[in-house]
């Protein structure tokens, strides 16, 4: 075989792979780096179930940001933690074909085609060592892998990844987190797109906390969906609040939804009293300062009209702006908190507009440029009593072909403008929901 047939026969077999570099997962640096940033916030304790997942995402995500280094510390890391998991010292095993898979990219995209070949012929052992179902069907392994991946890099395919833990069930029920897993992400999913759960998916959360009594995050998710039903549900936070508190080293300790159920349902004095318990505890710990800046932004948020203390709008600030020096590289929803607390606490306007403007001039993906301009635009026609530049914005964030609550938010802010028919850019509201693209 000539070396341009070897070539185009290589290519053709990595093509065919199921791994990271086949699943269509690229995208922009700030996404890149903010996924990172959630990968290191996630448990990394050797017993967690999901590690040699989280290391093999972090190996692909290091790649894709030019670390290949790192990338290759990584997928190492992935490999050890798959053997600790399986309690094993082989080498054999179906939940390795992707993180094979993995390899032989890295070894081709480094130009290292002898050692990409050798773990193509991995990956093919393992599949005959270890078929699937069927022909259509994928090992149930590779599903949930694929499933795993996909909840955490796309807010968008939260329904396919519960789709492929069923898949991944369907011939191997017995995995209990692939169940956990497959309700998280269609609750997450139901989230995303503001729309109320079914009731059969609340009985499905019901019967996985039951089987994995030991997930406090979705107990936490069950705990809010039960509050929102009307329930009484004080004594079961209270305890959950105990337990989660004996579990705070990651963001699964299950915190955040605990800390939007005290401020929703309890009190919002619940809600940082919880928050300032976790970090006198983990004094260090970045995402328990990101949790607790997000308390104090609820807060003050809620007292738009009447401001809290200063002493708790100070807190604020403080937390935020050390969140942001801790997350550098994801932190826009932290900045722009931060740009609405200046505004809201009524002397701090200039710092405001000025993170504002830097957020506009910044390098952003769609999907954040438009929550950007959501709500610099809220900020434009609150604060600022620009109502012109305020619909330009609403305008700009609607313009962006994504669906989301910000985009719909912006939509209907342009409507109920033009429904009221007073102000002079009625007409060029009308135009642009004319031609508004989905």
């Amino acid at each position: 075989m000539s070396t341009a047939q070897s070539q185009t026969t290589l290519k053709a077999k990595l093509g065919a792979l199921q791994c990271h570099f086949t699943w269509n997962l690229d995208s922009s640096r700030y996404k890149l780096f903010r996924l990172r940033d959630m990968l290191e916030d996630i448990e990394t304790k050797e017993e967690y179930r999901w590690l040699g997942h989280i290391y093999n995402l972090h190996g692909y995500i290091h790649y894709q940001l030019g670390f290949t280094e790192d990338a290759q510390r990584f997928f190492s890391r992935a490999a050890e933690a798959f053997r600790q998991m399986r309690n094993t010292v082989s080498d054999e095993g179906p939940w390795l074909v992707v993180h094979y898979g993995n390899l032989a990219w890295l070894h081709h995209h480094l130009g290292e085609e002898e050692e990409s070949q050798t773990y193509l012929s991995k990956v093919d052992a393992l599949l005959k060592g270890y078929p699937s179902p069927s022909q259509d069907e994928l090992h149930p392994e590779i599903y949930a892998e694929k499933a795993w991946t996909l909840m955490k890099f796309s807010t968008n395919q939260k329904l396919l990844a519960a789709d492929y833990f069923q898949r991944a069930i369907s011939t191997q029920p017995d995995v209990v987190e692939w169940h956990t897993s497959r309700v998280i992400a269609l609750v997450n999913a139901y989230k995303d797109q503001n729309k109320p759960l079914e009731e059969d998916i609340l009985e499905k959360m019901k019967i996985a906390k039951e089987h994995d009594p030991e997930n406090l995050y979705l107990a936490a998710l069950y705990l809010e969906e039960c509050a929102k039903r009307g329930g009484k549900i004080e004594d079961e936070a209270n305890e959950l609040a105990r337990r989660v508190l004996t579990k705070l080293t990651n963001s699964y300790s299950g915190i955040i939804p605990l800390l939007r159920l005290y401020k929703t349902y309890v009190s919002m004095d619940k809600a940082i009293e919880l928050a300032e318990k976790a970090l006198e505890r983990h004094p260090d710990e970045r995402y328990l300062k990101w949790c607790a800046a997000i308390c104090y932004k609820w807060v003050i948020y809620s007292h738009k009209d009447n401001l809290p203390e200063q002493s708790m709008i100070d807190r604020a600030i403080s937390l935020h702006k050390e969140v942001i020096s801790l997350y550098p590289h994801s932190s826009i929803k932290i900045k722009i908190s931060l740009a609405n607390i200046y505004a809201q606490s009524n002397h701090s306007q200039a710092e405001a507009e000025q993170i504002y403007q830097e957020l506009v001039e910044s390098d952003l993906e769609p999907a954040d440029r438009q929550v950007l301009y959501y709500y610099y635009a809220k900020h434009l026609y609150f604060n600022q009593n620009d109502s012109n530049k305020s619909i330009k914005y609403h305008m700009m964030a609607a313009g962006i072909p994504q669906q989301s609550p910000h985009r719909e938010k912006s939509i209907q802010s342009l409507r109920k403008i033009r429904e009221r028919k007073r102000h002079q850019m009625c007409g060029e509201i009308e135009e642009f929901l004319a031609n508004l693209q989905d």
